[in-house]
């Protein structure tokens, strides 16, 4: 059933944008929809997206619409999953813990960084669906066991190892204005990041039973050496453009990791996804799931736990309004007939322009 459009305090997405916006430091709000330096990889990531269009057919019922998917085991109500991200106690007091809550309102799994309170345990306590946590390596093979561990022995369903992050970047932003974040200026053994490498991936494999994912796969080279390593899921992404200035934008990586993985894993993806539509266009292309980052973070700053499912709510309406017009009744239906590739694009891409109300002042 369609949502109501006359009743709540968000009714489209882009009002959680200009809320957090109202309650966030200048600082934290840079540091939020900021990228790398010329931020070309961000405007990509958009870009990509705009770029695909949509090829509905008709005449099929699509009286009923189911937007679910299995997610490791779970019923999740949308094909997505709230990706992780560094310092949440910047945007809402209660960090990891209130996305776990507001994750767990909206029925979709969420993704705990390292770097984010108040940790994996206290996190989990809080969660009451799927969880994943991500590590960033910050010291040697008893330091990611230990991890490893803890976030078998706290119920989470998966374990992600970031791999894009070999040296930090420069967050021009964040530089310009003399901001360090409180996290980054106390960060030790970023060296072992840097020496990360494929036998310590096959020893992760070897040691821990856990599914085990990679996050920051950008070429279907590195898909196939994962697969071949065992890795279950491969995660497509730049970072949100936090790290590779002038790489490609995620949905144009997307086809040639599909074709390199053929199967033989499942795939995330995320970069800029925002709109119900964008959903339907990465399942169409190969994806399982899709990782929203700054879209979410909107959502908590606005209104904690609550703003995430508002927010959810809204993309869930989106995507079962634009799977209905597509001529299918769920993602599952999706295929690569349904898109069209190389679209004209109608609006220049930035961190916002999947809500181009927002330049009009609504």
């Amino acid at each position: 059933m369609a949502m109501n459009e006359t009743e709540g305090r968000f009714l489209v997405l882009h009002e959680f944008i200009k809320a957090a916006k109202n309650r966030l430091s200048p600082n934290i709000w840079d540091y939020l929809i900021g990228a790398t330096e010329t931020e070309t990889t961000l405007a990509r990531n958009r870009a990509a997206i705009d770029q695909v269009a949509l090829r509905p057919r008709v005449l099929n019922d699509v009286s009923r619409v189911d937007t679910g998917t299995d997610f490791f085991g779970h019923r999740i109500d949308l094909p997505v999953f709230l990706a992780p991200v560094g310092s949440l106690e910047s945007f809402e007091p209660g960090g990891g813990a209130t996305v776990a809550k507001g994750a767990g309102l909206a029925r979709v799994p969420f993704m705990l960084s390292s770097v984010s309170q108040p940790g994996l345990e206290e996190t989990a306590r809080n969660a009451t669906g799927p969880k994943i946590f991500q590590l960033y390596v910050r010291g040697g093979d008893d330091f990611v066991d230990d991890h490893a561990t803890r976030a078998i022995a706290a119920g989470y369903d998966a374990f992600c190892i970031t791999v894009d992050t070999a040296h930090y970047s420069r967050r021009e932003r964040d530089i310009a204005k003399r901001f360090v974040k409180s996290w980054r200026a106390v960060a030790q053994g970023m060296d072992h990041q840097a020496a990360l490498n494929w036998d310590d991936i096959r020893r992760f494999k070897d040691k821990h039973r856990i599914p085990l994912i990679l996050k920051g796969i950008g070429t279907g080279e590195d898909a196939e050496i994962a697969v071949r390593a065992g890795v279950e899921v491969i995660y497509v992404s730049n970072h949100g453009g936090r790290q590779l200035d002038g790489g490609r934008g995620s949905l144009d990586v997307l086809p040639e990791v599909v074709e390199a993985v053929a199967g033989r894993a499942k795939i995330m993806v995320d970069g800029s996804f925002s709109r119900g539509t964008d959903l339907l266009k990465a399942v169409a292309l190969g994806a399982d799931w899709v990782g929203l980052g700054r879209l979410y973070l909107y959502g908590l700053a606005a209104d904690g736990a609550n703003g995430i499912a508002q927010l959810l709510a809204i993309l869930k309406d989106e995507a079962t309004r634009a799977l209905g017009l597509t001529g299918v009744t769920g993602f599952a239906q999706l295929n690569r007939s349904h898109v069209h590739m190389g679209a004209p694009i109608v609006t220049m891409p930035h961190v916002h322009s999947a809500f181009p109300l927002l330049r009009e002042g609504y």
